[in-house]
């Protein structure tokens, strides 16, 4: 699972990754639960083909993200700034097109991503 791996990862550069929905809701609603655990220095958005839409009227489909993934994408892009967070993309997916000068990483087999995400956290100054 791509959310496990990504907890992994981030474990191993000897930091502490915050999984959104696993973490305790305390009686917040989603959005104020967002708010708590986004006091963070860096932020990973995970798009992964778990919906399917398209245009009204359209003769097919796309997998894309939950629309949650999206919101909470820009909200971080809002908090953090667009350089401290990163969207990796596992699969062929749609990704949104309003959100201007994001970069996708692609969650390879290969593990590229690994190299690509520590290129980006090295660049906002993090020793990884």
């Amino acid at each position: 699972m791509a959310k496990l791996e990504m907890a992994d990862f981030i474990e191993s550069l000897g930091l502490e990754p915050i999984i959104l929905h696993m973490q305790a809701s305390s009686g917040r609603t989603i959005i104020e639960k967002i708010e708590h655990y986004s006091n963070v220095g860096f932020g990973v958005v995970l798009y992964t083909p778990c919906d399917i839409g398209c245009k009204s009227g359209a003769l097919s489909s796309n997998y894309r993200a939950r629309q949650n993934v999206v919101f909470e994408h820009g909200y971080l892009i809002g908090k953090l700034t667009r350089s401290r967070v990163t969207a990796i993309v596992k699969g062929q997916l749609e990704t949104p097109n309003d959100i201007s000068g994001v970069v996708y990483i692609s969650l390879d087999e290969q593990g590229n991503w690994k190299n690509e995400l520590r290129k980006e956290m090295r660049s906002v100054g993090y020793s990884v």
